[in-house]
Formats: C-alpha cells, sequence, structure tokens
C-alpha cells in the first residue's frame, strides 16, 4: 500500500492536471460509466460539523474508492483544516486498498478543479478579473483554478473574516505568485463581484453572500459551498438572470444543496430552467456558451468519482516517479 502525503501529491499533480482528470470524471460519469452512491452524511451539531463518506467505482478501469471526509468549519480558529480527509483507493480486480492519500488535499485539487473545469468550458475567453468569496479551508485552490482556466489580470477577495482575508491574500500573492495575477482584499462582496467575469463562492454560509443584481452580463459564477439543505451562498436572483445552468450532478446537487433546494421550494425556479451536468457539454449532447452576453451559473457538490480519478490519476504519477511510503 503506496501512502501519499500532501507534500508528495504536490510533486507529481497540478492544479492543471486536476482540472484535465475531472473533464475525464464527468464524462465519464455523464456515460453512465460509473457506480456513484449519494454521499452518506451523519450530522455533528454538537460542533457544528458534518461526517460524509463517499464511495464510488469504475469497471471498465477496475478500480474503486472510498473518501471520508468531515466538515468542520470552526476547525479554521484552531488553524486546523476545515475539511479533514482521507481517500482509500482501491484495486478493482482484488479488493485491496493500494493507495491512502491525504483526502484533505485531494478534496481541495478536486474541488477547485470542479470550478476550473467550468470556468474553462463557461468563462469568455478574455475574461480579466475575478472574484473570490470565502478564504477557508478550499479557497486556495479554488483561487488557483481560475488563475490555470485563464489568464487574470486581478482577483479579488473577500470574507467575512478582515484578518482571514488579509492573511489568506497575503499567503496567496507568495504561494501563486508564478501566475502573475494580482490579488487583493476587498471590504464588500459588492466590491468583489463589480466588473468580475468570473465569480467563486465558497463559503459555510446560510444565506446569500453576493447581490445577484450586481453581477455583470457575460459572467460565470460557481457556488461551491452549499451541500446541505440549510445552506445558501447562491443569490437566486442569479438563477432567474443566468441563460444556462449547469451542475456537476443534477442528482446531488437536488439531495442535499440549498442552493438550488430552496429557490425550488419558494417557486422561484424550476426544474425546466436547468441546462444539465458538465459532462454532457463535454460529451456534445447539450450546449455550452453560445454568446459573450450570457451569464452562466454552474453548481457543484462535489462527486465520489471526482476523487476516485484524481487519487487514480496522483497514484499512478508516484508510482511512475518513485514518490510516496510503502506500508506492507
Amino acid at each position: 500500500m503506496l501512502l501519499l502525503s500532501k507534500d508528495d501529491i504536490k510533486k507529481v499533480f497540478t492544479m492543471k492536471d486536476a482540472i484535465e482528470t475531472n473533464k475525464l470524471s464527468f464524462e465519464l460519469f455523464s456515460k453512465g460509466k460509473s457506480e456513484v452512491p449519494l454521499r452518506t452524511t451523519i450530522q455533528a451539531p454538537n460542533h457544528n460539523g458534518v461526517f460524509l463518506f463517499m464511495p464510488s467505482y469504475v469497471e471498465d478501469l477496475d478500480v474503486a474508492g472510498l473518501k471520508v471526509v468531515n466538515i468542520f468549519p470552526e476547525n479554521i480558529k484552531e488553524n486546523l483544516p476545515t475539511a479533514p480527509a482521507q481517500v482509500l483507493l482501491i484495486d478493482g480486480k482484488t479488493g485491496i486498498v493500494s493507495s491512502i492519500l491525504d483526502g484533505t488535499y485531494v478534496t481541495q485539487l478536486r474541488t477547485g478543479a470542479s470550478s476550473g473545469a467550468a470556468i474553462d468550458l463557461f468563462a469568455i475567453k478574455d475574461s480579466k478579473i475575478g472574484a473570490l468569496i470565502g478564504a477557508g479551508g478550499q479557497a486556495s485552490a479554488q483561487l488557483e483554478a481560475m488563475m490555470v482556466a485563464r489568464d487574470l489580470d486581478i482577483v479579488k477577495v473577500y470574507d467575512l473574516d478582515k484578518e482571514r482575508r488579509e492573511v489568506f491574500v497575503n499567503r496567496m500573492k507568495e504561494e501563486l505568485k508564478e501566475y502573475k495575477t494580482e490579488i487583493v482584499a476587498v471590504s464588500s462582496s459588492d466590491e468583489a463581484i463589480c466588473d468580475a467575469d468570473i465569480i467563486v463562492t465558497v463559503t459555510a454560509a446560510n444565506k446569500p453572500v453576493f447581490d445577484g443584481t450586481k453581477v455583470k452580463e457575460g459572467a460565470i459564477v460557481s457556488c461551491v459551498g452549499s451541500y446541505q439543505h440549510h445552506m445558501q451562498e447562491m443569490d437566486p436572483v442569479i438563477l432567474k438572470r443566468a441563460s444556462k445552468i449547469y451542475f456537476d450532478s443534477e442528482e446531488a446537487v437536488l439531495s442535499e444543496s440549498g442552493d438550488i433546494l430552496i429557490p425550488l421550494e419558494e417557486g422561484i425556479i424550476t426544474k425546466e430552467d436547468f441546462t444539465g451536468d458538465i459532462g454532457d457539454v463535454l460529451l456534445g449532447n447539450i450546449a455550452s456558451r453560445e454568446n459573450d452576453s450570457e451569464i452562466i451559473v454552474y453548481k457543484n457538490v462535489g462527486i465520489g468519482l471526482l476523487d476516485l480519478m484524481t487519487a487514480r490519476a496522483i497514484y499512478t504519477k508516484a508510482k511512475e516517479e518513485g514518490i510516496g511510503t510503502e506500508w506492507n
């Protein structure tokens, strides 16, 4: 069994790799080539947390996986990961676990890459201004994915916690300096989304974190944080303004995300407003962006197949390059 830490993964796998792997995952999912049960959720109300268990299997590739990820937003106060996790990669021929990977980092990579794949597909080609709302544990990968998908001049970052957003921006200026994108902290979500071509939200909010009336025409909005029914970071107004609404998995989104479930229940939108899954765009089954004035919404909650395929790609590269620790 190969043990792969965050540092090991960084040696062999980039955000660009993760975005391309996500695209392949979405295609497999839309082709029906994977088994991806809806994740099992156990609440931990005493600690504002939730335990999540996410299995998946691709028979044609003889590979299976299980991610155990626990979302504890209060961890950020203790400088601990808000989404601690492990990914088990399983040989589909023998049922033997072939690798255990740092699931916290795999989650960051594949979640960032989900937005990155959508941005690559749906953002206008000459996008120059990005907005990131939320500076928690998933934010750094979202920020990097934006920069990989488009050559941005500036990304404006907003978080309710002033100190957190300042610390985050200063750290990202150093860690992501290779991209030559200016990263700035701003004092409101209005300031962040003003003139933004790309808007990504990654918060644990229970009410909208931006004003949908102020999103410019032609923008793409990727909302990442709402993974439970009571959570809602997307302003429903943007759903009415959007020309197209895409999902990583409509079934998964409709099983848990308040960003979509609440507007449906309130009659703001209907299922007829949905365009479909991103995998069907990649397969050519449904339309992508058709002009530069369309507002595009991408709602993603994460599916276990992304963890499985990302872990498989990392494991393959690590074996080729002799990276990691063998545990017998």
